[in-house]
């Protein structure tokens, strides 16, 4: 049988990821200590590594493919074939940032005041890039972990991951600059999507993970309507693509299906009623293939 080797994160991404394969129709089983987890697809052969390590072992063809963060192809300047964004973070579906922040009670107030002084980051490489831009020599230190209690004590600024900014918070930092805008990525090994079976299954695979994606933001609705209101209806509805209507067995009455985005649900379910829309169900979906 044809194996298509993916890497997929482990840590803080692990959770999300499989989520959204599950919501793609692909189920993910794994205890807390396996690092080869199974699936509901015999054709996938999965390994959980850390996203950092994602890229390199894509590009060196251990894995076909893999998922990691954009940072981290920058940071080890991995050569792989990025084959989409995937829109998705530990905390939601946002993209995250990399920032350069500060102690709040900190004299320093910009980029250009670091020169010679100390900044702790895990994304050294990114980070050098980023003061060789401002044109600033100061030393960048690898930081293992916890970066934020480095300062003041072990160094002068950090550059740090965040996607609400709650934990620079929490530890009383302030950012000054923002370095990095990051997102997922699917990525491929080049030799790999030579292949035409692997090429063909990786396609399938992004097709049906972005379809969970997208759906994650829409809801389905459906109702009844008399036929005469249509038109009505179809004025308030922020439609994916036109609604389908079917005709009820009852004369003059009709069935609306709808798909749309959910943050729009409550302010439209209340119009809808009061244009006389009957028995409005609100669905979930898993997929959305647009």
């Amino acid at each position: 049988m044809n194996k298509l080797r993916i890497g997929l994160p482990k840590g803080s991404l692990q959770q999300s990821t499989f989520e959204i394969f599950n919501k793609a129709g692909i189920k993910i089983y794994c205890d807390k200590h396996s690092y080869r987890p199974s699936s509901n697809d015999n054709e996938l052969e999965i390994t959980l590594v850390r996203a950092q390590e994602i890229p390199k072992y894509v590009e060196q063809g251990i894995f076909d493919c893999g998922i990691t963060g954009y940072d981290w192809i920058l940071e080890t300047n991995s050569k792989v074939k990025q084959i989409c964004e995937l829109i998705y973070s530990k905390s939601g579906y946002t993209p995250v940032r990399w920032v350069l922040a500060v102690p709040s009670q900190s004299k320093i107030k910009s980029v250009k005041e670091l020169k010679n002084k100390i900044v702790a980051t895990e994304l050294v490489n990114v980070a050098r890039k980023y003061f060789n831009s401002h044109n600033i020599k100061c030393k960048i230190q690898f930081s293992w972990g916890a970066t934020e209690v480095k300062v003041p004590e072990l160094a002068d600024a950090i550059i740090e991951l965040t996607e609400t900014g709650a934990s620079l918070r929490a530890n009383n930092l302030v950012i000054i600059d923002e370095v990095l805008v990051s997102t997922t990525r699917f990525i491929a090994n080049f030799k790999s999507i030579k292949d035409n079976w692997k090429r063909e299954k990786i396609d399938n695979l992004v097709i049906l993970i972005k379809g969970a994606l997208t759906a994650e933001n829409m809801v389905g609705l459906k109702m009844n309507i008399e036929e005469k209101k249509i038109m009505s209806i179809i004025k308030i509805l922020p439609a994916l693509k036109k609604p389908t209507i079917s005709k009820l067995s009852l004369p003059g009455w009709a069935a609306l299906e709808v798909i749309l985005e959910e943050n729009k649900v409550r302010e439209i379910i209340p119009k809808l009623k009061k244009l006389g829309a009957q028995g409005i169900i609100e669905y979930p979906l898993n997929k959305v293939i647009l």
